[in-house]
């Protein structure tokens, strides 16, 4: 990989970096922090939050008939995602040692605190925890896919691909096989 695109890169992750300590001033700024992993608000935010509470009734009462009768439509999805994280789940625990890629940790892509939110109701809250889910299990789904990719076919695409992962700009460039040949042999894929 070039100099210029490993100084792009680490000019990405520096900007990751300074966005992180931005968006942790935010945060301070609307009255909550988090220490040890944990959600920590003002007692006064708390009130606030309880006063803009939208009660069950008031928000099932302003809901667009379509909104009720697709409702069922996007809880359908959790038996397809829950497959999904079974299997790719069982595909890592099995394949993974195998061939001796790093496991992806659970934790670091599901987030569910939106349920510490005083002015959310129960049914906003378990819409959260779904998305939540959801988008979490996605984006693990995403780097086990993702390494697995690296072990097998590290190489770019000849076309741009929009959202790539991270570890897609380490991949060999499309059409250098020199380099490719290289990754291979290094990684152990070869022996396969």
């Amino acid at each position: 990989m070039g100099t210029i695109i490993a100084n792009l890169i680490e000019q990405i992750r520096a900007l990751e970096d300074e966005l992180e300590g931005e968006l942790a001033k935010h945060r301070a700024k609307l009255g909550f922090g988090i220490e040890r992993g944990r959600v920590l608000f003002e007692q006064e935010l708390l009130r606030r939050h309880r006063e803009m509470k939208t009660t069950l009734r008031q928000y099932l009462l302003n809901a667009s008939p379509l909104v009720v009768l697709t409702a069922p439509v996007i809880y359908s999805l959790i038996v397809p995602l829950v497959i999904l994280d079974l299997f790719v789940t069982l595909y890592q625990a099995i394949c993974f040692p195998i061939y001796e890629i790093e496991k992806v940790k659970r934790s670091d892509f599901f987030a569910f605190d939106r349920s510490h939110l005083g002015y959310l109701n129960a049914l906003e809250k378990m819409n959260c925890a779904y998305c939540s889910y959801a988008n979490g299990l996605i984006n693990y789904s995403r780097e086990i896919a993702a390494r697995t990719e690296q072990y097998w076919c590290p190489i770019k695409h000849a076309r741009r691909v929009i959202g790539i992962h991270q570890i897609y700009a380490s991949f060999s460039d499309y059409g250098d096989a020199k380099t490719f040949m290289e990754s291979k042999r290094k990684s152990g894929a070869e022996k396969q």
